[in-house]
């Protein structure tokens, strides 16, 4: 390997394995030979004058930095800022970047770049990468998605306390906003809850409420020996707890044992008569079957 090919690579792994074809031309390869060079030393192209070193994973944040390095005006934003930024999203997050203030036109495949106003109030680094702050990411989020994903990302920001519903309803009022559907972002943040635990809980809710259900969220309850428990929802007339199961697992024996301890303490709440229990799929996936089975338990309660 020739000091140039060392250098490059120097340079490389000073930006987490990403080279632009223009820096390979400083360390001095010539204009010819570096694609040649570089493919027979393993690289990828990635993009169109971008590369990625042999053996580096290509993820949504390795491929941010490398639009990043060659369009340093870009901040990722709407689901790729999600990403880094820990919002629940519905799906795959995208690489989607905005550019402020000038169109940028872009044929590469699976980029997305959106022209809007972000000030740098707007912009913050989230894994070494630049990125739309949470506020404006779930504004963004609130403006373009369809209205289950909205509030999903909505009621991540909110439990999470990382904004609050009238910052929320603010940031809405800016100039930027007044060119999107703006009611329906109001309409989708009216629906969101701060007590919703994941984004399971929160798809759980949105298909109760279209069914015209309207239970308890987060509803306390006590056991027979005084303890508070909560449930994801309750029909407290009916008696009819409602638990919904995040994607993620409990994690250790111990916190699976903890679970069946909590499921029946619950089961034998006063007041209790039934609990049902769903998951994830069971709520994305089958969402009729779902409230079809609600419905069905709360008709023989009722009797």
């Amino acid at each position: 390997m020739n000091e140039q090919l060392r250098q490059a690579y120097r340079l490389a792994a000073s930006q987490d394995g990403v080279l632009l074809t223009s820096q390979a031309y400083g360390c001095g390869l010539s204009v010819p030979n570096v694609a040649r060079a570089l493919r027979y030393e393993g690289w990828t192209q990635l993009y169109l004058g971008v590369w990625v070193e042999p053996g580096r994973p290509v993820d949504l944040r390795l491929r941010l930095l490398a639009m990043q390095l060659k369009f340093p005006r870009l901040v990722a934003s709407h689901s790729a800022a999600a990403e880094l930024l820990n919002i629940w999203t519905v799906g795959p997050s995208a690489v989607e970047l905005t550019n402020p203030g000038r169109r940028y036109r872009t044929r590469t495949p699976g980029v997305r770049v959106h022209k809007a106003e972000v000030g740098e109030h707007e912009v913050t680094v989230a894994s070494g990468i630049r990125v739309t702050t949470v506020l404006r990411t779930v504004c963004d989020m609130l403006l373009t998605l369809p209205l289950h994903p909205a509030v999903i990302a909505a009621d991540s920001v909110l439990a999470r306390r990382r904004a609050s519903r009238q910052s929320i309803a603010d940031a809405l009022s800016a100039p930027y906003a007044r060119r999107m559907d703006v009611g329906a972002a109001r309409r989708a943040l009216a629906l969101t809850d701060p007590e919703s635990g994941s984004p399971a809980e929160t798809k759980a809710r949105l298909e109760i409420r279209e069914a015209g259900l309207f239970p308890e969220s987060q509803a306390e309850v006590h056991t027979q020996n005084g303890r508070v428990r909560r449930l994801d929802f309750l029909f407290r007339a009916e008696g009819l707890g409602v638990e919904i199961e995040g994607y993620a697992w409990h994690g250790s024996r111990g916190a699976h044992q903890n679970d069946a301890v909590r499921f029946n303490e619950l089961a034998r709440c006063p007041g209790i008569r039934q609990i049902l229990r769903f998951t994830y799929d069971d709520v994305f996936r089958r969402p009729q079957r779902f409230v079809r089975t609600v419905q069905e338990a709360l008709r023989r309660l009722r009797g």
